[in-house]
């Protein structure tokens, strides 16, 4: 009967998981990262507060809720990829679908006709995070690009 040892400790250890632990400590201290890091959390409070900013409170609801739990959503990644970016790195596409939402949101969460300043505010809005999340994606594949390249 094979007997399982719970103690992990030897994995902490392992050659491979220390190079992927360095390769995404260096990725994460390079600017390119740490702006997009900034950008998604602004975009994500900006987004969250947009309907009171541009002034769409009074027009849909659903919208407002929509935009504030999408704008939260946004800016909790953008955090988590400033403090754990060896894991949330592979979250971009989260951030680049959160982006698909918030501009198509004005014609599917209202059933109102939709005012052009929603739609501009939002497919903006929408387009920065996908833009974010692409690159975010960028980051992870690059890192791993050069990871292969030293083995």
């Amino acid at each position: 009967m094979a007997t399982h040892s719970t103690d992990t400790s030897h994995l902490d250890t392992h050659p491979d998981l220390v190079s992927l632990r360095d390769r995404h400590t260096a990725m994460s201290h390079k600017p390119v990262s740490n702006m997009l890091e900034g950008l998604c959390i602004i975009t994500g409070l900006y987004l969250a507060i947009s309907p009171w900013v541009i002034g769409f409170q009074n027009f849909s609801q659903s919208l407002r809720v929509t935009n504030l739990i999408m704008g939260i959503a946004l800016a909790v990644l953008g955090f988590s990829f400033g403090s754990v970016l060896e894991r949330a790195h592979g979250l971009g596409w989260v951030v680049a679908a959160i982006g698909v939402w918030t501009i198509i949101a004005p014609w599917v969460v209202s059933g109102h006709p939709v005012f052009y300043k929603i739609i501009w505010n939002n497919s903006f809005t929408g387009g920065v995070a996908v833009l974010v999340g692409l690159a975010t994606m960028a980051l992870g594949l690059m890192a791993t690009r050069r990871l292969s390249r030293r083995s």
